[in-house]
């Protein structure tokens, strides 16, 4: 369990670092559209390249954003339900709905989108709007962001096997230190 664990941590940290990288393309984003918004209505200039770029950073955030919110607990669940729930029974619901839903989802998504990205890159695919910009960026996102997505649903199964064992504390609370630390301990006090 502990070399299940280790890839745990590898995992949590390229989500991490690939999340902290998102934040900055926000900025970006936000920037490009008021450069964009300035240009059309100031200088009576328009481009539809700024625009599918800013489409382009929006499937960026969102796709390359969905492991590290999943890393954070913030994704969508049912905390109604889940809230009255003991740590133990969240676990099994967690393992359950990551097994059987997230990541034959994911990974079915992930594979059906390669040779969509690949015959865009072998193509050289552009636009078809007047300005427009090379796709396969944009189609590469698809596949990277469910990938990122598996890889953090296989990192979070193993956190709640761990939490099941007694090894770790249970992933969905919050906690004084960051659960990387409290895996990269290797274990709860005493166990």
């Amino acid at each position: 369990m502990k070399s299940l664990l280790a890839f745990s941590r590898l995992i949590d940290a390229l989500n991490e670092r690939v999340g902290t990288a998102v934040y900055w393309l926000v900025l970006v984003m936000v920037l490009v559209s008021a450069g964009n918004a300035t240009s059309r209505y100031a200088l009576e200039r328009a481009s539809n390249a700024w625009l599918e770029l800013q489409w382009y950073l929006f499937a960026a955030v969102f796709l390359l954003g969905s492991g590290y919110a999943l890393l954070h607990n913030e994704h969508i669940r049912i905390d109604v339900i889940t809230g009255r729930l003991s740590g133990r029974a969240r676990a099994w619901i967690d393992i359950f709905g990551t097994l059987f839903f997230l990541l034959p989802m994911a990974t079915y998504i992930a594979w059906l989108s390669w040779p969509i990205f690949v015959n865009a890159w072998n193509s050289n695919e552009v636009s078809a709007s007047a300005g427009g910009l090379i796709r396969w960026p944009v189609r590469a996102m698809v596949p990277a962001g469910f990938f990122l997505l598996s890889l953090q649903g296989a990192s979070e199964l193993i956190k709640r096997v761990a939490f099941l064992r007694g090894l770790i504390p249970d992933p969905t609370e919050k906690h004084e230190v960051p659960m990387e630390m409290v895996i990269a301990r290797g274990e709860v006090e005493g166990k």
